[in-house]
């Protein structure tokens, strides 16, 4: 197992996008106490056309009253060159671009096909780089699709290929409607760090039916050491009505330290912050460790204390 993991808090932008719009003073206050934790990277906002996805519509505004922490990597997400130039303008550097495994989905998404996406992303990337901006490529339906079914790992490692040919900076794997098993894991993981065992890899694992915690250890046995997660739990899966979406942030960096897998944050202050999630979007958000709080607190008469 790794010494350390990286994850990306994706809350303010894979969270929110999922739930009815809130405020934007309330998006900024949670961003701003993510920011606070000790994380190392957030995804902060994404660049859409406010038609297509209201709930990032204030993405400028947000961005623009945030507190910026040192030593915090901000991202964006866009969806074409409009909304990169848009990123680049309000002074992102690492930026994420989407294409889905699957034909269908990416058809029902964007009216593309996969290959064609391919090459928009192509000269996406090649403008980034000459702007000085990284770009990241998230491979969506990486371990299933909710209108093809299984996806075959070599399907993910062609697109793996290609991306990388292409010049992006890292790939990422989502597991989009909560697909993922730890059999699925390796198995796409087996043939594509087979095939690029030096590229940056980061995983986007959904607790829809229980196994994102599971399908990180899957990850970790392969020397993955970055992952993104939604404090809270915030945020849902729009193709599984009524199912949960993203892995809770506090549930994975619970499960981390017990393991002795440093992340550099501090778990009371990301509970705190889901905290904050939840009184935003006014309902139950998922998360065990929120409710229950982490492992060690103890019941002594009227009292719960936190053991040492």
């Amino acid at each position: 197992m790794p010494a350390t993991v990286s994850i990306r808090e994706v809350g303010p932008r894979d969270g929110l996008q999922n739930e009815a719009p809130v405020p934007t003073e309330d998006k900024v206050q949670l961003l701003d106490a993510l920011s606070r934790t000790g994380v190392r990277r957030i995804e902060a906002v994404s660049f859409v056309h406010p038609k297509a996805i209201p709930q990032m519509a204030d993405a400028d505004e947000v961005w623009a009253a945030a507190t910026r922490q040192p030593g915090v990597r901000y991202s964006a997400l866009v969806p074409n060159s409009r909304g990169a130039q848009r990123a680049l303008d309000a002074g992102f550097h690492e930026i994420e671009v989407v294409v889905s495994a699957s034909d269908t989905h990416n058809r029902r998404n964007v009216n593309r096909s996969t290959d064609e996406s391919l090459d928009d992303i192509s000269s996406l990337i090649a403008a980034l780089h000459d702007a000085g901006a990284q770009c990241e490529v998230i491979i969506s339906t990486a371990f299933g699709c909710p209108y093809e079914g299984d996806v075959e790992p070599r399907r993910v490692a062609s697109i793996v290929d290609r991306a990388v040919a292409d010049g992006a900076d890292r790939v990422a794997f989502g597991d989009t409607t909560g697909m993922a098993t730890p059999r699925r894991v390796a198995d796409v993981l087996d043939i594509v760090r087979s095939r690029q065992p030096d590229v940056p890899m980061l995983m986007h694992f959904h607790n829809t039916r229980g196994t994102a915690l599971a399908n990180i250890i899957t990850a970790l046995r392969f020397g993955i050491t970055e992952y993104d997660a939604s404090v809270g739990g915030l945020g849902g899966c729009p193709y599984a009505p009524g199912a949960t979406g993203n892995v809770a942030t506090e549930e994975v960096v619970h499960m981390l330290h017990d393991m002795g897998i440093d992340t550099g944050i501090d778990l009371g202050a990301l509970i705190e912050a889901a905290g904050l999630a939840q009184r935003i979007v006014g309902r139950e958000l998922p998360s065990g460790v929120l409710r229950a709080g982490p492992r060690t607190p103890l019941i002594m008469g009227d009292q719960t204390v936190t053991a040492t």
